[in-house]
């Protein structure tokens, strides 16, 4: 079995429909997983329920079995029942917490690996990579680890934009990033942008939507990746 994982940047682009942007990627993930375990850990701000049904009612065309990880009794074996697990997004360090508080960090590595397929977006893709040490939100919890599933290799930042509104004399995410790479300049960090998403098939990394991504590793700052790249070279040991 390989790893077959869809990581968004976002939940929308735009003013559109809540995934509606996100069907097509998805699309490919659920042709043999129709049970799926969406975990709303992320979802501060609103009830797990309220949260569960938007992404019910986001991806209804898809006609697919979406539980949330709070209505079972048991939530690992929750994970293990499931034919794909969905991670929505929110804040990441309270995902993160309750992913280690409920010991799931390693079992959804696991069974990733051996074949289940995974959909994150936003904080759920955060989660997927080295650690959660360059996510945009407000640390508003401390969970016991920053390191996080490992689906990928390097570390990834979703919504990436260095858009600075005038007058603002804070850093820009780049400004951000070239921090994280100064204290670990071997780890390469790839800023994804709102509307596309990386798929991992095994050993095969692709870019995916209409927008370029952005790599920051070492020296490297802020290297445009052109739309439709094919990044399987991050996921080899030597990087």
């Amino acid at each position: 079995m390989t790893i077959n994982a869809l990581l968004l940047s976002s939940s929308r682009v735009g003013d559109t429909p809540y995934l509606a942007h996100a069907i097509p990627f998805i699309k490919p993930l659920t042709a043999k997983a129709q049970k799926w375990i969406f975990i709303p850990y992320a979802g501060v701000s609103m009830s797990y329920d309220t949260y569960l049904a938007s992404v019910v009612t986001g991806l209804s065309e898809l006609e697919l079995d979406i539980s949330g990880i709070h209505q079972h009794p048991d939530p690992q074996q929750a994970i293990k029942d499931a034919d794909g697990i969905l991670i929505g997004g929110g804040n990441t360090f309270h995902l993160l917490h309750q992913l280690y508080r409920y010991d799931l960090v390693k079992l959804i590595g696991d069974q990733v690996a051996q074949g289940k397929p995974y959909i994150g977006w936003s904080a759920g893709s955060n989660v997927s990579g080295l650690s959660i040490r360059t996510t945009n939100d407000m640390p508003i919890i401390e969970p016991p680890s920053f390191k996080a599933l490992n689906l990928v290799p390097f570390q990834l930042n979703p919504h990436y934009s260095n858009y600075q509104a005038p007058g603002h004399n804070g850093e820009t995410r780049a400004q951000r990033l070239l921090e994280f790479t100064k204290v670990d300049p071997l780890t390469p960090v790839v800023g994804i942008v709102e509307g596309s998403a990386l798929w991992r098939q095994g050993d095969k990394l692709s870019l995916l939507g209409n927008q370029p991504a952005y790599l920051f590793c070492g020296e490297q700052q802020e290297i445009p990746i052109p739309v439709g790249s094919d990044l399987s070279n991050l996921l080899k040991p030597s990087l």
